[in-house]
């Protein structure tokens, strides 16, 4: 949560608007997803309520989010109000497991598998699978490339064509992103979990260009860490912003 209050009093000092802070750090659980959701659900609640007010009003939705887990909340409002949209989802993981299907038990494996119904979270669907578009995953289990290839989910390595690719994939839909900042090669920014291979900023503001020529609904920015090693120095989130500037202009 420090990462994303950084993120927030950042795009504060950029628009003269000032964030609504959800939720209260409190120490991590690591313990499996139905521990972590249970501590979580009110919170969760919250911030689904805040989205659908967000978007009841017709605004872009701006948030930065702790951890991706927090998709389980965001996405069915963003399904509920913009049932067109395709969410372009930065990530190196795909986050579609289920808890039948998780190797890990981590909950923010199921974040995405939540929203598009491949489990029931408490906190709502309404995605489909075809409106997932995946940028930047290099680190998949078996289930979830079965699923994208069985449902031929795009998915756009970091070394393709990224704008190519990606416009075909979004073709002409209005566009919510979900940006976990370990889809970046590692030492850009600080994460928790890191994948060589991964975007650089110019990748990421290349496909920033691309996502603002659609209709933009909103964007959530996770797993941005505040230091790269505890009690260390604050890291800048401006970078990061620079490379989504194009996006954070049209909400702004």
């Amino acid at each position: 949560m420090p990462g994303a209050r950084a993120i927030g009093e950042a795009l504060a000092r950029r628009t003269g608007i000032q964030p609504v802070v959800l939720g209260t750090p409190e120490p991590c659980l690591n313990a499996g997803w139905r521990e972590e959701l249970d501590a979580a659900i009110s919170a969760l609640y919250e911030m689904r309520a805040r989205f659908q007010e967000v978007m009841a009003n017709g605004a872009v939705s701006v948030a930065a989010i702790s951890r991706c887990a927090v998709s389980l909340a965001t996405l069915p409002a963003v399904a509920k109000h913009n049932p067109s949209a395709c969410v372009v989802w930065f990530d190196s993981h795909a986050d579609l497991n289920t808890p039948e299907k998780t190797a890990t038990g981590y909950l923010g494996g199921l974040a995405l598998a939540g929203p598009v119904g491949l489990w029931d979270s408490g906190l709502g669907a309404g995605l489909g699978l075809g409106q997932i578009v995946l940028v930047g995953q290099r680190d998949l289990d078996p289930f979830e490339l079965e699923l994208i290839e069985k449902h031929r989910i795009p998915h756009i390595k970091p070394k393709d064509d990224l704008a190519t690719a990606l416009r075909e994939a979004i073709a002409g839909r209005p566009v919510y992103v979900h940006l976990d900042c370990d889809v970046l090669d590692p030492g850009i920014v600080p994460t928790d979990y890191v994948h060589e291979g991964g975007l650089s900023l110019k990748d990421l503001r290349m496909c920033s260009d691309v996502i603002a020529e659609h209709e933009f609904v909103g964007i959530e920015i996770a797993e941005f860490q505040y230091a790269w090693e505890a009690g260390g120095d604050p890291v800048s989130p401006e970078p990061l912003l620079n490379a989504l500037a194009p996006l954070l202009n049209k909400a702004m």
